[in-house]
């Protein structure tokens, strides 16, 4: 047993933990309880978590523990608490999809790839933390499990989908967490909460069974530090038999250091793309960042990458995958689902195959636009977000012009469409003292890249943590 105090477990990191555990200076099973302790002291008033086994958890703890003393660990994550989102399939725990129409039986007797690989690395598995109905939105709320809060201000929403597993990254409430990303999902709540988190290039993590979102659809870490999600990645970024796709055949060195310095490197900024209204105080935490990129010698150009709002192309994919789910469930169960998701699902089924074919090559297209541009960049940098997190329990700004979660997405969904590596990194605090995230993104099957220069900023930036403080304020 440790003689650590209960702030110092809570602040760790995986691979502080992990160092801890090798020298024999702290125990999983201690790790695991002080998880579990403020799990069910915080969880009430985030709502991050959609299911937690205490007993299950322990036991793991226990055999991991049992692993270190004899100097055996059996995997690259032994003993450290992660979280699973409730989209992928975990044996053991339910996967409800955030879904009144799922089935609570189960059985839950199969481990996606991803939870195969995590549970393989001797990860002790806490929980599933929450999504929106099949991840649908932006934000974290559904008919099963209710609203998902941010921990910078509990009447605000985290972001979604992977709203539960940010929430959860934010606090600590394990040290490692899994989201998807098919539009956003990842980003835009690690924006939202202060965290870092990477959708990587598509093909790198391997999915079972195939998102209805098909290959819009990435996997992949949430953590406070780039060097934890670098981390899962090493363990996640393998391949599986069950998926249909093809990624890169090659091994990716996720555990490497980053340059010294970015001498020799182009970056580009846009701050908006060419036709994003971002608010002003994110817009100038973003250009402050930027101007630290050019301290550590790389060349920044103010440049947009030439492409227009591909919103139509993307809603298009985007709704015609949603579709999908409408065909297994009958009308009852139809409208048991979030009014949001059965509306952009009865949407999708009236596209067209023209329609969809026309979105295809638009696609295409755009791929193709920015496979060019990064000849002559090895990294565009945009914000994040353009707006700050809003008030939870809404899909949109209530005060805002928007119709749906993806007209306040601009910056996240493009690069799902061109399957390119995309992580936000926070960069400060807004007007009203909320995250800012700024947008690193890079040529495809060039990660390392994108979590290089997250890691040299990171170490330039100030740490962001959410009040400790978890009051709801009147109203």
């Amino acid at each position: 047993m440790s003689s650590r105090s209960p702030a110092e477990l809570a602040d760790l990191t995986a691979g502080e933990a992990l160092v801890l555990f090798r020298r024999r200076a702290l125990s999983p099973v201690e790790l695991a309880e002080d998880c579990l302790r403020r799990i069910e002291r915080d969880n009430p008033h985030v709502n991050a978590f959609a299911h937690v086994d205490g007993d299950q958890v322990l036991a793991t703890a226990h055999a991991s523990e049992a692993r270190w003393q004899a100097g055996t660990p059996c995997g690259a994550l032994d003993g450290v608490p992660t979280t699973i989102k409730d989209l992928t399939l975990t044996r053991g725990m339910p996967t409800r999809f955030g879904s009144a129409t799922s089935n609570a039986e189960g059985p839950w007797d199969t481990d996606a790839p991803i939870s195969r690989h995590l549970r393989e690395a001797g990860a002790v598995i806490l929980g599933k933390t929450t999504s929106p109905e099949f991840g649908w939105k932006g934000v974290t709320d559904n008919p099963l499990h209710g609203i998902t809060r941010n921990p910078w201000d509990l009447n605000l929403t985290s972001g979604g989908s992977s709203g539960g597993a940010a929430t959860a990254a934010a606090l600590n409430l394990g040290l490692l967490h899994q989201g998807s990303d098919a539009g956003g999902s990842i980003r835009i709540p690690c924006s939202f909460t202060g965290t870092f988190g990477i959708k990587p290039t598509f093909g790198w993590i391997p999915q079972w069974p195939a998102s209805a979102m098909g290959t819009l659809s990435h996997l992949g870490p949430m953590t406070r530090t780039v060097a934890d999600s670098a981390l899962m990645l090493s363990v996640m970024a393998r391949p599986d038999p069950r998926d249909g796709y093809l990624g890169n055949p090659m091994a990716e060195e996720w555990l490497t250091r980053p340059p010294t310095s970015l001498h020799g490197w182009r970056i580009a900024y846009s701050p908006d793309l060419g036709f994003v209204d971002v608010a002003p105080d994110i817009a100038s935490r973003v250009r402050e960042t930027v101007s630290v990129l050019q301290e550590l010698g790389a060349t920044v150009e103010e440049v947009n990458p030439g492409f227009g709002d591909v919103l139509d192309t993307f809603n298009t994919l985007w709704f015609a995958g949603a579709s999908q789910v409408l065909e297994r469930l009958d009308e009852a169960d139809q409208q048991r689902l979030d009014p949001g998701f059965l509306d952009i699902a009865q949407r999708g089924q009236d596209i067209s195959l023209r329609d969809y074919l026309a979105a295809c090559r638009g696609r295409e297209r755009l791929t193709a636009r920015m496979q060019s541009f990064h000849h002559d960049f090895d990294l565009l940098v945009t914000p994040t977000m353009p707006i700050s997190p809003f008030a939870a329990g809404h899909n949109v700004p209530p005060d805002g012009p928007y119709r749906d979660w993806m007209d306040w997405t601009p910056f996240s969904y493009p690069f799902n469409l061109t399957q390119q590596p995309a992580a936000s990194l926070p960069c400060g605090l807004d007007g009203q003292g909320l995250p800012v995230g700024i947008h690193l993104v890079g040529p495809r099957f060039q990660d390392l890249k994108v979590m290089h220069v997250a890691q040299l900023l990171e170490a330039r930036l100030p740490r962001l943590i959410p009040p400790h403080s978890l009051k709801m304020e009147d109203g």
